[in-house]
């Protein structure tokens, strides 16, 4: 069992990023320099630790949030590598729910990417401290500066420049530490030795000199006890260690974010960011108790840090495993757990049973016997458990709940069909399979067509799935060309009564509903409320009350034009009427439901009902010669342009094409970007990249939904 001490010297972290910002390649540098591993690999050929499933190995990116420990200046450092990728953005979310801090790297020619500024909110929402290290600072076009100032204006983070480069471009060669004032430089083989010396007079001292003051100043704005010592004299030498202390107060405060720099693959700059990982990067003791929700009366429950609390933990990931089955990935909170303890599963009130506990190093396993506070380990055993459970021990009376995580819909589907009917048991096993380890996959059945459709957060995303049903699972499955994930909604308001009078084994059921509909702003979701007259709201129980929003929330669920989720809704109950004796939850259930489907359906003839589809936000990076097909060929996608800007402040590109290269941003219907790589290839003679993220839904035009319509009925 772990004493404070030791909890202490824990740090539980994520490594995340843009694609191809060098998460992974900053992770195999860690595993290097702390001793877990003795060579480097590097993901370009395919051998990176990290990425060890076969699918991240060929196409040279990270699908799955991969594991490992590692010790440095005597602290245990867990490390999460987490996809850069928008389709697996899952892996970041229920990998930043467990975490006590995060890395965040940055392409210095990029500088903040559309992913960059999705797994920065996803930090914000779950209140993760963070440090940033501005990677391939060796490249043309690097500037630390640029990256800072978009640090600053687009994500709204308190830069502490911790660091500067010694040199630019491919003279890169180290970094300056501001706070001892030295300079670094990484030598020996593969930079693990690091000659550390004060900075001489000349051009480089001086910028330091002036670098140090501004953060200094930096500092001083969010935190008491520099701003004092600022204010009593301007010019005082600050001492490196009151800087160092205040700095992390900052950073676990998230008032601010130390950014380094360097070049990972070029093994520069790397153990100073272990370093910032110890000194600034907080441990489970610097962190308030979790807070739990007692299951009998909804009451919060604080849960210490401490081996002498009940153990608490929370399942974050499930793999399948083929030798061991699932292997269920959690965060332990509080308390501490022996191999072969029972557990509850509190959300599903079921028992679970420890029959191994795994230490992870990527794919790499070791038993261990005990895990306490702060440790992510690995289970074997837990049959019912999936991702957002919480775990106590069997023993503990007292159910509490953490809180989940946030589960992205799908937003693309693809029809799957077995080979054949002999096959079929086996391919919703292994779709099963798939969904439990990972939530942003669903599985259901068109109800007109009676096709399985498998949906996901993207094209990769399905194709990778459909890739690992034949690799993992053996089933060679027949796909269908991907789908948009449409949703409908309303765009005024409607009104409707029903009266449901009905005998149901032998029994009347009575219930009488008058329902206001109307359209909420894009983005706010379904809601409802009751607005009974005030002689029959204190009458209409709780419980009768609760029926009627069941059965809203219920028919909500399938729209009147193609059958999609109806989305952006809110319904009022203003009138009912029941018989005592006759009327029943049930009855109001079904009386609510009928009314809301019955008042869509009106909406529909009155062409007061639309589609919604999910728009993009689409980034290209493109030689300046091939600039006006991209825009062109995006337009005719209907996307609107929002703007273009030289990529890297106006550098040359990278890829040893002449000119500049241009970063172009539009707002694009998803139903128009898929196949939209290969286009992109071909356009532009393989010279140009793209990312994209969700941006929002919006109403589909009513000539384009006239066509969507007739095109899925085939009428």
């Amino acid at each position: 069992m772990l004493d404070n001490r030791q909890i202490a010297r824990i740090r539980d972290i994520g490594i995340m990023a843009h694609i191809d910002a060098g998460k992974t390649t900053t992770t195999e540098r860690i595993l290097y320099y702390t001793g877990i591993t003795h060579r480097i690999g590097e993901v370009h050929d395919g051998a990176a630790v990290m990425d060890y499933m076969e699918q991240e190995q060929e196409r040279g990116i990270t699908i799955t949030a991969a594991a490992t420990t590692c010790s440095w200046r005597e602290h245990r450092i867990n490390i999460i590598d987490t996809p850069g990728h928008v389709d697996f953005t899952l892996e970041v979310e229920r990998s930043l729910r467990v975490l006590d801090g995060a890395v965040a790297v940055f392409d210095a020619v990029a500088g903040v990417e559309p992913q960059s500024e999705t797994v920065w909110r996803q930090a914000d929402r779950y209140g993760v401290p963070r440090v940033a290290f501005v990677n391939k600072m060796d490249r043309i076009g690097a500037t630390l500066e640029r990256t800072v100032d978009m640090l600053r204006d687009d994500l709204g983070a308190r830069p502490l420049v911790a660091q500067l480069p010694i040199g630019s471009e491919g003279e890169f060669e180290g970094v300056v530490d501001l706070l001892e004032m030295r300079a670094l430089r990484f030598t020996g083989e593969l930079g693990a030795e690091i000659d550390a010396r004060p900075l001489d007079a000349g051009e480089l001292h001086e910028r330091a000199v002036a670098a140090r003051a501004a953060l200094v100043e930096a500092v001083a704005e969010v935190d008491d006890e520099v701003m004092e010592m600022f204010l009593a004299d301007e010019s005082a030498d600050i001492p490196a260690d009151v800087l160092r202390a205040a700095m992390r107060r900052a950073t676990v405060a998230n008032a601010a974010v130390v950014v380094l720099c360097g070049s990972s693959l070029r093994n520069k700059g790397v153990q100073p960011l272990l370093d910032a990982i110890v000194d600034y990067l907080p441990s489970p003791l610097d962190l308030p108790p979790v807070e739990a929700t007692r299951v009998a009366d909804g009451e919060t429950v604080p849960r210490r840090p401490a081996p002498t609390d009940p153990f608490l933990a929370l399942a974050f990931k499930v793999v399948s495993d083929p030798h061991r089955g699932h292997l269920v990935f959690f965060r332990v909170y509080s308390g501490s757990l022996q191999l072969k303890q029972a557990l509850t599963n509190v959300p599903r009130r079921r028992k679970e049973k420890v029959q191994k506990l795994l230490q992870i190093h990527a794919n790499k396993t070791q038993e261990i016997q005990e895990v306490s506070v702060g440790s992510i380990a690995a289970a074997v055993g837990l049959k019912f458990t999936q991702t957002g459970d919480t775990l106590i021990r069997a023993d503990d009376k007292e159910l509490v709940l953490l809180a989940g995580m946030t589960i992205p819909d799908p937003v693309i589907f693809q029809a799957v069909e077995a080979r054949s009917a002999s096959e079929q048991s086996a391919l919703d096993e292994a779709l099963a399979s798939l969904v439990r380890e990972d939530p942003s996959l669903s599985v259901r059945e068109d109800p007109e067509s009676g096709q399985m459709l498998l949906g996901g957060q993207g094209e990769l995303h399905l194709e990778i799935m459909v890739e690992r049903l034949r690799r993992e699972f053996g089933v060679e499955a027949k796909v269908g060309r991907p789908q948009v994930a449409y949703r409908e909604t309303l765009t005024g308001p409607m009104r409707h009564a029903l009266e449901y009078d009905r005998e149901v084994g032998g029994k009347r059921q009575y219930a009488k509903v008058e329902l206001a509909l109307a359209p909420r702003p894009r983005g706010e979701g379904n809601a409802f409320c009751a607005q009974l007259p005030p002689e029959r709201a204190e009458a209409f129980s709780g419980e009768l009350l609760q029926a009627v929003e069941e059965g809203v929330r219920d028919a909500l669920t399938r729209g009147p034009i193609l059958g999609y989720p109806v989305d952006d809704v809110e319904v009022r109950l203003v009138d009912a009427a029941w018989l005592d004796g006759d009327s029943s939850p049930a009855s109001f259930r079904a009386a609510a439901s009928m009314a809301v489907m019955q008042a869509m359906e009106q909406a529909k003839d009155a062409g007061a009902a639309r589609l919604l589809e999910p728009h993009m936000l689409v980034e290209v990076v493109v030689p300046q010669d091939f600039t006006g097909a991209v825009v062109s060929d995006l337009t005719g996608r209907r996307g609107r342009v929002l703007g273009m800007e030289p990529f890297g402040a106006g550098a040359q590109a990278g890829d040893g094409s002449h000119g500049t290269t241009q970063v172009v941003r539009a707002q694009v219907p998803l139903a128009k970007m898929v196949g939209y790589a290969t286009s992109l290839r071909s356009a532009t003679q393989g010279r140009a990249s793209y990312s994209m993220r969700l941006l929002q839904h919006e109403e589909v035009p009513a000539d384009v939904q006239e066509n969507i319509v007739t095109s899925m009925r085939g009428y």
